[in-house]
């Protein structure tokens, strides 16, 4: 031990040492940190959705999942270059005798790294660029560093020094690759896509791994699409087919995957694509992603409008095994378009659902799926009434030997699909029940009806002991054959019961009781038909198998038969808007319009669909919305569709949904510009008749109605929308009004005893703007020249036709008197205009219930 000490720099002990630690610490070290990278490439999951990342790093200690543990391997490395540096380290005199120690540091900060320690790494690399700039490993150190740069999102700074590295024509080889794919790396994370192309063409010619070259041609073809260079990204990705077995599997199917979404379904070869897909799904060798081929031949299909075809791949592709949550979710999305465009808004609403599963709620299309799923249940909802209406409705209208025909048609698929689910529902007992008891200890009794009694069971051979299992009886053998302790034999022998006997009562003499009217009535059999009734089945007709039983339940009250069309109208009525406005499936809002036309609803939704049908086939059909706006402008010239249409500058944009308009209006509202806001609503309230924002519109003109009309009118729109909408929030809300605030407000009276203060008033015409302004500039030079700053100016509305000019804040009338005195006296201001002294208690009554007329009529002096 002393030849061989660490203090002494002699030869002995400078190479002891050196080879100690090349071939056994750091040997063993980087064998543990080389399977501990090969460990990592293998089980890495890459998410090809998107571009992927140029090294592959393990998951952060919070993020693995229960039951996961950080590789190991990177744990002994560290360990070992840690062992090297502490006992085989001979620092003698400030300088370093064992040329192992660059190596020794460079696993330290290798093995930190892929442990997700990027901070101590940084350390241990920075140690070798300070301690060995000579060493042969510092192109090497120098790339490393980077890298953990680049973990620590220092992008600019390791871009910097990457390109100050590459300038050095000296760095070839591996590290030359390894160089300009880190670089590749920060560019991406930095959104300069453009400069990453350049740099991992290079690093793609410089690697030595075929593993390597094929993830970098990946990645370039990937970075082509971002700019849509698609040619030349189908160049990168037949590359990484070319290399077949010399690149990962996963690369090459996902190559194939993308040149599949650039192909071309109206002009190119849909039979060699088709081969080509068939021949890959055939391949042994690419078993493990047959998620991902199915995926592409159901797109395939479905670009096709080949809906079966399109959704037995998706299925198949949801079936395989796949750990792609996103595959499975477009699966799913992809599955829920094609129910949606099929009308079976159930299936949709049930695929979307399971799409959300597997999305980030964090994503825009999360968000867009999650608003039309939660838009699904209104086209749900109205589609239901639709269809169940128009059923009803189109029987109501047959005569009645037309509708005995159309329901026994029925009831005779009725009665195939009810056998079919029963021998269905008996081969699946059968098969349980033979199951079980091939595996419970003992046996069972056979369900067959046998001559085996209960509690028996097959011979057995002695010798034989059958392996225990739980059982939900007693654990006793000869209990366990017991027919009712067996769920299986239970659940077979009742559906045999009711196969046999129909649903009977428990009740006594059951065999012979009449359980429907068909059913002969043993109180009038005589003895002889009873000993018959004893062995014969009775005769239990299901209603559902009568014609009358239907028959009977057509409407033929004309008020329902009125409401049920009108309910299916609005309900084909608000489909049309709902697809217009929400969905934009322009063609599926136009269907809905123009059955609702064929309907010939009540004349209020005419003009609207009319309209609707016009702006509709401005977008997808020019010479169809020439048609309707011919029809608007001919049968209905003064309405104000017709009046938008000649003039478009009457309508606001149809950009804006229902929801922005509502609260714009509200706040113009707030901002006292109720004539604006009041014509305005009249023109959207016609425009989203049927829309579920129709209430709050309809609030929005009982407030801008009471606001410019008074009381009278307020309480009546008031009770327009509580009659209405006695459903809806807003409803319930005017209800609460009209039968609490309406009746204070009418409560209050003119003349009130008690005054807080008076004001000024000048009535003045609402086109008389010019006269408005000369009378306001008059009282401001008053406030001016007063200097009284407890006064105000403001310019109330009272009516549509009418304003009042208020100079506010006078504490008593005579004070409002001797400034009215002053505004009409003196020869800055000669105020000639008509004007009234009124309490501020007054005045408020007079704007609620537009009552000035009845207050002059009061104070006439």
């Amino acid at each position: 031990m002393i030849a061989c000490s660490v203090k002494k720099d002699r030869f002995v002990n400078r190479n002891f040492h050196a080879v100690t630690t090349e071939y056994n610490v750091l040997f063993n070290g980087y064998e543990a940190l080389d399977a501990g990278v090969v460990d990592l490439v293998a089980t890495y999951k890459d998410n090809f959705w998107e571009i992927l990342p140029v090294e592959r790093m393990p998951d952060v200690e919070e993020n693995l999942l229960p039951g996961e543990a950080k590789n190991p391997n990177f744990k002994r490395a560290e360990d070992k270059a840690v062992k090297a540096i502490q006992k085989h380290s001979m620092n003698i005199a400030g300088n370093e005798k064992n040329p192992q120690m660059d190596e020794a540091y460079l696993l330290l900060g290798k093995a930190r790294y892929y442990d997700n320690r990027f901070i101590p790494a940084l350390e241990a690399l920075n140690y070798i660029l300070y301690k060995y700039p000579q060493s042969d490993k510092i192109y090497h150190a120098k790339v490393w560093r980077e890298k953990v740069n680049i973990r620590l999102e220092n992008n600019d700074v390791a871009i910097k020094n990457l390109k100050r590295l590459l300038d050095n024509n000296q760095i070839d080889g591996q590290d030359l690759a390894d160089a300009n794919a880190m670089l590749t790396q920060a560019y991406i994370n930095t959104g300069s896509n453009d400069s990453a192309i350049a740099t991992i063409k290079i690093a793609k010619e410089a690697t030595k791994s075929k593993e390597e070259r094929a993830r970098y041609l990946f990645i370039l073809g990937q970075l082509y699409e971002s700019f849509a260079y698609n040619d030349s990204a189908f160049v990168a990705y037949q590359q990484v087919i070319d290399m077949n077995r010399k690149a990962p599997r996963r690369y090459v199917i996902h190559a194939h995957a993308k040149q599949a979404a650039q192909f071309d379904y109206n002009n190119g070869d849909t039979l060699a694509f088709s081969t080509k897909f068939n021949e890959l799904i055939a391949d042994r060798e690419n078993r493990p992603f047959l998620d991902v081929l199915y995926h592409q031949k159901g797109l395939f299909y479905d670009k096709m409008n080949l809906d079966e075809q399109a959704k037995k791949y998706y299925n198949k592709s949801i079936k395989s095994f796949t750990n792609d949550g996103y595959l499975i979710s477009s699966n799913y999305r992809n599955l829920g378009e094609i129910h949606f465009d099929n009308a079976e808004y159930k299936k949709a609403g049930m695929y979307y659902d399971s799409t959300l599963l597997r999305l980030n709620e964090r994503t825009r299309e999360y968000r867009q799926i999650k608003k039309k799923r939660d838009n699904l249940e209104e086209v749900i909802k109205y589609e239901e009434i639709a269809k169940a209406n128009d059923s009803i409705l189109s029987i109501v209208a047959m005569n009645d030997k037309a509708r005995i025909m159309y329901f026994e048609n029925y009831i005779e698929k009725l009665k195939i699909q009810d056998a079919e689910k029963e021998r269905l529902a008996k081969e699946k007992a059968e098969k349980e029940a033979n199951i079980l008891a091939n595996t419970s200890p003992g046996g069972i009794n056979p369900p067959t009806g046998g001559n085996i009694p209960p509690g028996k069971i097959l011979s057995q051979s002695a010798d034989i002991v059958p392996l225990d299992k739980p059982q939900s009886g007693p654990k006793n053998a000869n209990q366990s054959a017991f027919y009712f302790y067996n769920p299986v034999t239970v659940n077979y022998g009742k559906r045999e019961f009711i196969s046999k006997w129909g649903n009977r009562q428990l009740v006594e003499n059951w065999r012979v009781a009449a359980s429907t009217k068909n059913t002969f009535s043993a109180m009038d059999a005589n003895e002889n038909d009873l000993d018959d009734t004893d062995d014969k089945e009775d005769i239990v007709e299901n209603p559902l198998y009568n014609v009358d039983y239907y028959l009977t339940q057509i409407p033929t009250d004309t008020n329902v038969i009125d409401s049920l069309g009108i309910d299916r109208n609005l309900a084909y009525y608000q489909l049309g808007l709902i697809y217009k406005e929400k969905f934009k499936e322009y063609q599926l809002a136009a269907n809905r319009f123009e059955q609702l036309l064929k309907n010939k609803p009540e004349e209020k939704l005419v003009l609207p669909t009319k309209y609707n049908l016009f702006k509709i086939y401005e977008i997808i059909d020019p010479s169809k919305a020439k048609m309707y706006k011919e029809q608007i402008l001919n049968e209905y010239p003064d309405s104000r569709y017709a009046q938008i249409i000649q003039h478009p500058q009457l309508s606001v944009s149809d950009n804006e949904s229902p929801d922005l308009v509502y609260n714009r209006l509200y706040k113009s509202l707030q901002e006292n510009k109720v004539k604006e806001v009041f014509e305005e609503v009249t023109v959207r309230i016609e425009q989203y008749f049927g829309d579920e924002m129709l209430p709050k519109f309809e609030m929005l003109r009982a407030a801008a109605i009471g606001r410019l009309n008074g009381l009278d009118e307020y309480k009546a729109a008031l009770n327009w929308v509580a009659v209405n909408y006695p459903n809806k929030p807003e409803g319930k809300q005017a209800e609460i009004m009209l039968t609490k605030e309406i009746p204070a407000i009418e409560a209050l009276q003119l003349g009130a005893t008690e005054v807080s203060s008076w004001k000024l008033v000048f009535p003045k015409e609402n086109l008389n703007e010019k006269d408005k302004k000369q009378l306001v500039e008059k009282l401001n030079l008053y406030l001016k020249d007063s200097q009284r700053r407890e006064l105000k100016i403001s310019e109330d509305l009272y009516t549509i036709n009418k304003d009042f000019i208020v100079l506010h804040g006078f504490i008593d009338d005579g004070t409002a008197f001797s400034a009215l005195t002053l505004l009409r006296e003196y020869k800055n201001y000669k105020v000639k205009d008509e004007v009234y002294i009124i309490s501020a208690e007054d005045y408020k009554v007079i704007q609620m219930k537009k009552q000035f007329d009845d207050w002059k009529k009061l104070n006439k002096k």
